[in-house]
């Protein structure tokens, strides 16, 4: 079993997002894990795979198939179940390495945001040492591709979900708003509230689609262009930022 588990940052998708120490962290593990998430979605592990590439690493890379979450269950148990199974997987993985060995899993955007490698990698047994080099995250992704701050002068930020916003509405008091983990274009349901939204996908990305606009006017443009790409792709990773003002 491995001592040190070094959980990478690595942007949204472009090899220049990883840092030097990044870098470094992926070229020296003895063994990488690679996830497979299904039919459709090889162009995820293909990139996790031309970092690797990019970094120069010798290591032994080992792909493992994500489990799929039980939709039947109540959400916050099934993904506490899905958790487990993960660290199952990667615990397989792992006891391929030898004592004392390091490994690395790369992980999309920053381990420490909306993302549950953290939280799974205290699943494994014994703890290995766990390392953390952070990556550019989706937010820093999208304002950079609007050429935007993220936020207005001295003003908060709000950051929440797509599941958050469908059964809570606009948060009370917020400026601004960053929504992650949005599969059903939740600012749908908020053309009423005179909002403006900066949106992206594949952000960093060759494939990479922007817009930004009145949410009245540029919504049902945006789930089209969501629809399209989702299609010709098999997947899509996208975010946006809501504003009340410019």
């Amino acid at each position: 079993m491995i001592d040190t588990l070094w959980l990478v940052g690595i942007g949204t998708g472009s090899p220049a997002h990883v840092t030097v120490q990044g870098m470094a962290a992926i070229r020296d593990a003895e063994v990488i894990l690679v996830p497979h998430k299904g039919a459709g979605k090889d162009d995820l592990a293909d990139l996790r795979h031309g970092i690797i590439a990019a970094s120069g690493s010798k290591a032994k890379v080992i792909g493992f198939d994500y489990p799929r979450r039980d939709p039947n269950l109540p959400y916050r148990k099934r993904v506490a179940l899905w958790h487990d199974e993960i660290a199952k997987r990667w615990q397989e993985a792992l006891s391929q390495v030898s004592d004392k060995g390091s490994a690395a899993l790369l992980v999309w955007g920053d381990p420490s945001l909306y993302d549950s490698t953290l939280r799974i990698a205290q699943h494994l047994k014994p703890l290995p040492s766990i390392r953390v080099v952070p990556g550019i995250t989706a937010i820093q992704a999208l304002t950079a591709a609007h050429a935007i701050p993220l936020n207005a002068v001295n003003g908060p930020v709000l950051i929440t979900t797509g599941r958050q916003l469908r059964d809570n509405g606009w948060p009370d008091g917020a400026e601004r708003v960053v929504v992650m983990l949005d599969g059903e274009a939740s600012f749908q349901d908020l053309v009423q509230q005179g909002l403006y939204i900066w949106w992206g996908a594949f952000l960093g990305m060759p494939e990479e689609i922007v817009d930004q606009g009145p949410v009245a006017e540029v919504a049902t443009r945006i789930i089209e262009k969501r629809a399209n790409a989702r299609a010709r792709h098999g997947w899509i990773m996208d975010t946006y930022l809501l504003s009340t003002g410019m």
